[in-house]
């Protein structure tokens, strides 16, 4: 099905897309770079409404939110399309590819919450692929769930103009957001995206008051440079994100980059060193087979406040939000 998109205007008898800063121009009949948003009679509509690829019921601890709910489940959907072209993409089966009549379409933004109240869900998450292509449906949805009381999450690359972000802001409570690397130049060669919008998303994010994560993941050759990733924490720690939790996470070989190698241990141990002296307070280590990587310390008295194996989370040590052992303020949502 179709639906009217939002964030567009007529130019030179085409359609302008002003929903990303790629700001597609369509010819009649076109489709964006995500494949999901068309110029149809003159107006800019989009495919993917109503339409999803994947739906499933998941860990929060696999967005992955850390300090948001930990232990409850989230109500997770994607539709086809992504307006990123990563080279790495594990999901470019689904995220390379327009919306077609999928075996689960008919799925409105009512049907979605009322699965997500029905399976006891706390909140439901935007995810897979990229919610900004997506974003009519994701806006419609988290109306109804914060009016259900149910929690709305982003998983997003960022890439979204300001004034839609502005807008999804009122609707979303958490977000995790894929800071892909800290270079430009390899951005547009991995991601084939600008870094400065991406940025800019992750200071509003902070300012409306989402809680928010982020993750990076380190690829052999591509993200694994020391300069990028002290360049990257020192910018996070300088533009207030210390008691924002990062996740670094393994690279495997997927898609375009089958042949890179996986991201070794101790690539991962130096992430987590520079991110610690760069002096960010909550730092994870994903898609590596040790406990301590994935638990949540107290900053000050070094404690475990929440110990998980994988997804699992086996002991939470907090009254509230604050460390049973020394009282020490732990943020997040609890």
């Amino acid at each position: 099905m179709t639906h009217d998109a939002l964030y567009w205007k007529q130019i030179n008898g085409k359609v302008k897309c002003l929903l990303c800063p790629h700001a597609c121009i369509m010819s009649e009949l076109q489709a964006g770079l995500c494949k999901t948003r068309k110029n149809v009679n003159g107006k800019l509509v989009t495919l993917a409404y109503g339409n999803p690829v994947a739906i499933n019921i998941d860990p929060i601890e696999k967005k992955p939110l850390y300090h948001f709910y930990p232990g409850s489940k989230t109500y997770s959907f994607a539709t086809n399309g992504c307006n990123l072209k990563c080279l790495n993409c594990q999901n470019h089966s689904i995220s390379q590819f327009p919306p077609a009549n999928n075996e689960i379409s008919g799925y409105l933004p009512s049907e979605i919450v009322k699965k997500a109240a029905e399976n006891k869900s706390l909140s439901i998450s935007y995810t897979y692929t990229e919610p900004v292509v997506f974003y009519e449906y994701v806006t419609n949805t988290s109306i109804l769930a914060r009016n259900a009381g149910i929690k709305n999450i982003i998983v997003s690359s960022g890439y979204i103009s300001q004034k839609p972000l502005k807008e999804w802001c009122k609707w979303i409570d958490a977000a995790n957001i894929d800071l892909k690397c800290f270079d430009n130049s390899v951005s547009l060669k991995l991601n084939g995206i600008r870094l400065s919008p991406v940025l800019k998303s992750l200071v509003d994010l902070k300012k409306a008051g989402i809680w928010l994560e982020i993750t990076n993941l380190i690829i052999p050759g591509w993200t694994d440079s020391v300069v990028m990733l002290q360049n990257m924490c020192k910018w996070l720690a300088e533009n207030g994100f210390e008691n924002t939790p990062l996740h670094f996470s393994r690279f495997f070989p997927s898609y375009k980059l089958n042949m890179v190698q996986p991201t070794p241990i101790n690539t991962l141990i130096m992430a987590y060193d520079i991110a610690k002296t760069a002096g960010l307070k909550f730092v994870y280590l994903g898609n590596v087979n040790t406990m301590d990587s994935s638990n949540t310390f107290c900053p000050k008295c070094k404690q475990d406040v929440i110990k998980r194996d994988g997804y699992n989370v086996l002991e939470i040590n907090l009254n509230k939000n604050k460390c049973i052992n020394c009282q020490t303020e732990i943020p997040g949502w609890f």
